[in-house]
């Protein structure tokens, strides 16, 4: 065979190889993504059923990350340490269910409850099935489980890794501790079940999968999958510029707590140096490296110029210095509630803006850099229907970057869910919403502006407590290449015509008629501003509603 004619065979080889593998690669997505589709027609609870508050994901044996579906980053992330914690501790056989949702131990916070099942083909255990739906309430201080306390144990109940089901049989005790230590316990239960139904289908679309590849196909596909997010994630790097950068930024949390970050990009490796970040705090707002590598992979992926495979591969090329017991990798029992969802936040911005060092004038402007918890519960006055508990997160304005505008009232960076409609919440819950519009005039001017964020009313029909776990309520987005900062957010609590400002965390009681309010933060603006555009935008902004008052 002539060398002209054996190059182009083998590159037909190679060609074949890689669609072969890409073919698997959305296959194996396919399974995390028809998992989500059960999970969400099965659940109970507005936050899974409407909001689509969860992740599904596939795991080859050992327990590295190898799909997911296009859920929520924060979720998905930190599934790379969650089988791994689970084998540590317990032995994992055909038809069982793991559940667990201990920070420490491969989870995130104790609302985001995740089932995990072992998939086998005859005695090989080929892959892992993981779901995680974050449940509006988990017991603890307050309704929602995600204020009003100073650790790990007052946060609510704490699920080591244990089995749910165990040889296809429900572990009832299980069950039935999980039910008693949450309100609403039935839509726990509902949504727990709904969870394991996911499951179920995931198990039967990879069977579908062995019969149609065969056993060996499909565990080199994964092996390959792993060695192709490497090399990929590698080549990344080496096309970065070389050298070194630092950031860093505060949260509103209590203390005002640090993230400081130095990164150092050299040969196809990037470090990551978080010494010099504040210690954990007392309350919420710490996080842990599970989470801390969620916001990383979430950054990585959304930088490179072409899509990085979802596996624990793409990590590898990475060295980092995670200071134990601070901040961003913490230690028990140090409670994680809000730091999972605002924390997190904070460390996609330091990592853009080290980032930025690097890379320069792409990166874009921070976005609103808050999830905006708005959560309440109370019993009905009619004692027939029992508990009432709600939890939901609200979009923001999106930094703007080189390219374009931020854009309005979305969810960013970490999170990726709907917002629940006005009525679903009006139906099943003892409220009533007054406003639900864009915040005119909170994204931050620039060349390009931020996006605007919202205000959500909600009034109450019933006697309720209610919680706004929050950040950027004291300083803005910042903006990007001499783009102004977005609005900070503000929170308000109506009672009659009196008014009150809530502060980060803060938990009330409120009374049939009060109100709630929330107007979240804008996102930051990028590049300068022309005069001209200054000048127009001197006065405040008209709008038909009060978003466009100095209030907000």
């Amino acid at each position: 065979m002539s060398r002209a004619r054996k190059r182009k065979r083998n590159s037909a080889a190679k060609l074949t190889d890689a669609t072969r593998l890409m073919v698997c690669r959305h296959l194996l997505a396919s399974v995390a993504e028809e998992m989500g589709l059960a999970l969400q027609q099965s659940a109970i609870s507005p936050n899974v059923k409407e909001r689509r508050d969860f992740s599904c994901a596939v795991l080859d044996g050992r327990g590295e990350l190898v799909a997911h579906a296009a859920h929520i980053p924060v979720h998905l992330g930190s599934a790379h340490f969650t089988v791994p914690a689970v084998l540590q501790e317990v032995e994992v056989q055909t038809g069982d269910v793991i559940v667990l949702n201990d920070p420490h131990r491969g989870g995130t916070h104790l609302n985001d409850v995740t089932v995990v099942a072992p998939f086998w083909v005859g005695k090989k255990r080929l892959a892992f099935l993981m779901n995680r739906a974050h449940h509006a309430d988990i017991g603890g201080a307050e309704p929602g489980s995600m204020s009003g306390a100073t650790d790990l144990y007052g946060e609510g109940l704490c699920l080591p890794p244990v089995h749910l089901i165990r040889g296809g049989k429900p572990m009832e005790e299980v069950w039935k501790i999980f039910q008693a230590n949450a309100r609403d316990g039935e839509a726990r239960k509902g949504d727990l079940l709904a969870q394991c139904a996911a499951l179920n289908r995931g198990a039967l679309r990879m069977q579908a999968l062995v019969d149609r590849l065969g056993e060996t196909e499909l565990s080199s596909a994964m092996t390959a999958l792993l060695d192709h997010g490497e090399a990929l994630t590698q080549a990344l790097f080496r096309s970065w510029p070389q050298g070194q950068a630092q950031a860093e930024l505060s949260l509103d949390g209590p203390g005002t707590p640090l993230i400081r970050l130095r990164i150092q990009n050299r040969g196809g490796r990037l470090l990551l140096d978080f010494r010099g970040t504040s210690k954990q705090v007392a309350g919420s707002w710490n996080t842990h490296r599970a989470v801390t590598f969620s916001a990383l992979f979430y950054v990585l992926q959304a930088l490179a110029p072409e899509e990085l495979p979802e596996t624990s591969g793409s990590l590898r090329p990475l060295s980092w210095h995670l200071p134990e017991g601070s901040l961003i990798a913490s230690t028990f029992p140090a409670g994680v509630a809000a730091g999972n969802v605002e924390t997190s936040q904070r460390l996609v911005d330091v990592l853009l803006q080290a980032l930025a060092g690097l890379l320069g004038r792409d990166i874009p402007a921070s976005s609103q850099g808050s999830m905006n918890n708005f959560l309440f519960g109370g019993r009905f006055s009619n004692p027939e229907k029992g508990d009432f508990v709600y939890y939901e997160t609200l979009g923001g304005g999106a930094g703007a970057g080189p390219h374009g505008p931020g854009a309005d009232a979305v969810q960013s960076h970490m999170t990726n869910t709907r917002n629940t409609p006005i009525e679903v919440m009006e139906a099943e819950l003892p409220v009533r919403v007054r406003q639900l519009a864009i915040r005119r005039g909170s994204g931050g001017r620039g060349l390009h502006s931020g996006g605007h964020g919202l205000i959500k009313e909600v009034e109450f029909l019933e006697a309720a407590r209610v919680s706004v776990t929050a950040t950027r309520r004291r300083s803005g987005a910042p903006g990007a290449a001499g783009g102004e900062a977005g609005k900070a957010g503000v929170d308000s609590w109506f009672q009659g015509t009196k008014k009150r400002k809530l502060t980060a965390g803060q938990s009330v009681a409120v009374n049939a008629g009060d109100r709630i309010r929330l107007a979240t933060p804008g996102g930051g603006g990028w590049g300068k501003a022309p005069a001209s555009a200054k000048a127009k935008r001197s006065k405040p902004p008209q709008s038909a509603d009060p978003a466009g008052s100095a209030e907000h």
